[in-house]
């Protein structure tokens, strides 16, 4: 009743056609005939001093809410903590003092 049931292979049906032989190619290799063109060299940017600023500005603005999203995070989390400290030793007390009166 337990015993796994393992399928048997079946055969095949129809006419088997034997493998494909596959007969060896020669490799050529061609030498190209011509040097890719080289890209043209793309400009440097050129930052001036506003642009500095602004980069650094909203670097900082950045860094700012990061930082500010991961304090509020951290906090919930601690609110979350010591709320279901004071929670399990409000329950304990109760449990306690029940088993005390009986």
């Amino acid at each position: 009743m337990f015993r796994p049931k393992i399928p048997a292979m079946p055969q095949p049906t129809g006419f088997i056609t034997p493998p494909a032989v596959i007969e060896p190619t020669a490799v050529i290799q061609h030498t190209p005939t011509a040097p890719a063109p080289v890209a043209p060299t793309r400009p440097t940017v050129q930052l001036t001093p506003g642009a500095v600023v602004a980069l650094v500005g909203s670097g900082t603005a950045v860094v700012l809410v990061v930082g500010a999203v991961l304090v509020s995070m951290l906090l919930a989390v601690a609110i979350t903590g010591a709320s279901v400290a004071i929670c399990a030793l409000v329950i304990r007390s109760l449990i306690t003092t029940e088993a005390k009166h009986r």
